[in-house]
């Protein structure tokens, strides 16, 4: 066969051929060599043969390589394991590679000949998941009764149907049981409290007739009267539930001056601050913005109040209220008894109180209606705490810039 004839062969053979010196530098490549690892022809010549070897195994091709060298024998590479080759653009793919080798001169030239065989390796983990599956539908029919009836199949059916509704009716008809018992226990011993109080202190005023013990009796009228106001704010939270829940609250939004709103509620709240403890306010709200002044207002009492009663005297407790890129952030921080991680996950439901709460006044909806009212106002809410370290409300609301015009 001639020269011309070898060359034809070499240059159009259906399998990878290339060349090397003994320096592993690429003598020649044919054409389908230059296909498969995605180089323009002739680009490989000169190249090292370790580009076409994945990064993570160059030192080892290098090793075996230099083995090679000391001892040339025509072999095929990579008996008991999976062999990678390298393309330019460091994709890689399986291969059968072969070796052989002749001598030109007194150079040993190396000649790999490189099957891509990544269709043969799709089709073998397509037989072994063909089998797997085959091995598991056996073990799934061995397992299954023969001569089942479509009309049992049917009726089975049904009758899971039937199971996973009545299931589901049990859930409800538990969780109902569950909300009418915390309400009945929670009523129960928020209303006792205030009722005993007036009570106790109506039957104290009959006593002080004369006037000089006009101050006696004003200290308690002003305790029935706070016990009063105790009561309906009580029976508001209840009203407010239920209009949330019908739908009857709506957002309505208007100019609001932020720290306006906060100085409100402080003044609220004055009465109920223990001694020895304050309330540290941080302010960056410039400018007024549109939201609901209303809910605002009753987020922000409802947070501070609940920080005042679960912190200790002399405690601190921090508001601030910053106005960031289309975002009121509003941070109140406590330095009281904290929630458990378990307790943590059921705050927002109604009627729920903190296992360590239950010596605390509290009907388990406040923080329930907070999350409705955040929820109108489009906003987030974020609490984190510790066991008797304090407890960190974050919240995120939208809001409109205001404008002069």
């Amino acid at each position: 066969m001639s020269g011309d004839s070898f060359e034809a062969v070499f240059s159009h053979a259906t399998i990878a051929i290339i060349v090397s010196d003994a320096q592993g530098s690429i003598m020649s490549a044919n054409q389908y060599a230059h296909s498969l690892f995605g180089y323009e022809q002739d680009e490989m010549s000169g190249l090292s043969i370790d580009v076409l070897v994945p990064a993570a195994v160059t030192g080892r091709h290098k090793q075996l390589r230099a083995s090679f060298m000391a001892d040339p024998q025509v072999r095929a590479m990579g008996h008991g394991r999976d062999l990678y080759a390298r393309r330019k653009d460091d994709t890689v793919f399986p291969a059968e590679i072969s070796l052989s080798y002749f001598r030109q001169a007194d150079t040993l030239c190396v000649v790999a000949y490189i099957l891509d065989i990544t269709f043969k390796k799709d089709a073998e983990h397509a037989m072994l998941e063909q089998k797997r599956r085959i091995e598991q539908l056996n073990g799934e029919l061995e397992q299954k009764v023969v001569n089942r009836t479509r009309a049992l199949m049917a009726t089975l059916h049904q009758l899971e149907q039937s199971k996973d509704e009545l299931a589901k009716a049990l859930a409800t008809e538990r969780e109902l049981g569950e909300l009418k018992s915390r309400f009945v226990s929670m009523a129960s011993h928020e209303f006792r409290t205030p009722l005993s109080a007036i009570l106790t202190s109506a039957s104290l005023v009959e006593k002080y007739p004369r006037v000089e013990q006009q101050e006696k009796r004003l200290r308690h009228i002003q305790r029935i009267r706070m016990s009063v106001n105790h009561l309906n704010d009580i029976l508001e939270e209840f009203l407010s539930v239920g209009r949330l829940e019908e739908g009857r609250i709506e957002a309505r939004k208007s100019w609001v001056e932020l720290p306006q709103i906060v100085n409100e509620a402080m003044a609220d709240l004055q009465g109920m601050l223990k001694k020895g403890q304050q309330i540290r306010t941080e302010f960056d709200c410039p400018q007024p913005v549109l939201t609901d002044k209303s809910l605002l207002r009753k987020i922000t009492v409802n947070l501070l109040s609940n920080a005042i009663k679960y912190s200790g005297e002399n405690k601190v407790v921090q508001l601030k209220v910053l106005v960031l890129d289309k975002l009121i952030q509003i941070i109140v921080s406590d330095e009281g008894i904290g929630i458990s991680e378990d307790d943590q996950k059921r705050l927002f439901e109604r009627f729920f109180r903190a296992k360590n709460a239950t010596n605390f006044e509290g009907t388990g909806l406040g923080l329930h209606i907070v999350a409705k009212y955040i929820e109108l106002l489009n906003g987030s809410i974020e609490l984190s705490s510790r066991l008797g370290e304090g407890t960190t409300v974050t919240l995120l609301l939208p809001y409109e810039k205001y404008s002069v015009n």
